[in-house]
């Protein structure tokens, strides 16, 4: 064969192999120029065995099965979960690497300003995993007994009253101050370095109050060592159908829920978006999913891209302006 027809000939085969790549590559939404092959990393900002571990350790064997390459958890936890975040928001948009992670997101965008990106504009939404509720307690031996005789004794006897939290700027002590903030009651802050101690002085009168995870509170509220005063859901739980949820002080939003979800770096493929987030949807509904999440006060919750983006967007707005307006830093 001549030369020139050799080199058309291998030209050919390059493209139809190029074709067949892309082609490939199309079908799990990712650029033509990346390995389809390759390991998908699901970066956790937090340390093994905490919430959101279990959720990337839960979704991933799935996403595993249905992409046909490996999904794998890797666990960068430091600095409020800002070292495995910035991690993700300086990774190539490929799909090789993606994040799994806590409203805490948003919360830190004020609590930490120099952090170097925003969870808003350097992020990608794929979808909400799951969302847990708070749950507001007292010690049985407290003189509170419901939700309406807490505001009026804060109103009457300010700073009298204090409230712990496992940290300054975390859920549990966001959701406080948002609850002063609309009821303009004054309570003292105790901050500790975890939940543990601060359950165990809750539970010793040390302190009068506290956000927990219903499922860090439920067995003591049942135990009658906890009184279950409010939730943070706009409904009442299941769990514990007789606690009035905050928006029952009719206040605007109160809805103090923690959620959960998977993003990636700023500008993924849609294409790769979208068969995540169809994943996700089929991998949320299994019974199996939701038995795994409710051992940490999960309930498994889908989301298309935009309304997680729309989510994501108004928390960082809310909780932004609290922060700035209570005066709240990081320790």
């Amino acid at each position: 064969m001549h030369p020139s027809s050799m080199k058309a000939l291998n030209l050919n085969r390059r493209q139809a192999l190029l074709a067949v790549a892309a082609t490939a590559a199309g079908n799990f939404g990712l650029p033509a120029f990346a390995n389809t092959q390759a390991p998908v990393r699901l970066v956790v900002p937090f340390t093994p065995g905490t919430g959101i571990d279990l959720i990337a350790r839960v979704i991933g064997p799935k996403l595993t099965e249905r992409f046909q390459r490996p999904f794998i958890v890797d666990n960068k936890p430091g600095a409020s979960g800002n070292i495995g975040t910035l991690e993700v928001v300086r990774s190539t948009p490929d799909g090789t690497t993606l994040l799994v992670t806590v409203n805490t997101l948003v919360m830190n965008t004020e609590l930490y300003p120099k952090m170097g990106y925003s969870p808003v504009r350097d992020l990608t939404a794929i979808s909400e995993t799951s969302v847990g509720q708070l749950v507001l307690v007292t010690g049985s031996q407290s003189k509170i007994t419901d939700l309406k005789e807490l505001i009026s004794y804060a109103q009457k006897n300010p700073s009298v009253l204090n409230y712990g939290s496992p940290g300054a700027g975390t859920p549990h002590h966001l959701a406080m101050e948002l609850l002063k903030s609309k009821t303009k009651i004054s309570l003292t802050h105790v901050s500790y370095r975890g939940t543990a101690q601060a359950l165990t002085d809750l539970l010793g009168g040390q302190i009068d109050l506290m956000f927990l995870p219903i499922h860090v509170a439920l067995q003591h509220i049942k135990a009658g060592k906890l009184r279950a005063i409010a939730i943070s859901s706009d409904i009442p739980s299941p769990l514990l159908p007789n606690v009035p949820p905050l928006k029952s002080l009719q206040l605007g939003d109160m809805n103090v829920d923690m959620w959960y979800g998977l993003l990636g770096p700023k500008g993924l493929p849609a294409d790769f978006v979208r068969n995540i987030n169809e994943a996700l949807k089929a991998i949320l509904a299994q019974p199996d999913v939701a038995k795994a999440f409710e051992s940490q006060g999960m309930t498994p919750q889908y989301s298309t891209p935009q309304a997680f983006q729309s989510l994501i967007e108004a928390d960082a707005k809310r909780w932004g302006n609290l922060i700035k307006t209570q005066g709240i830093t990081a320790e």
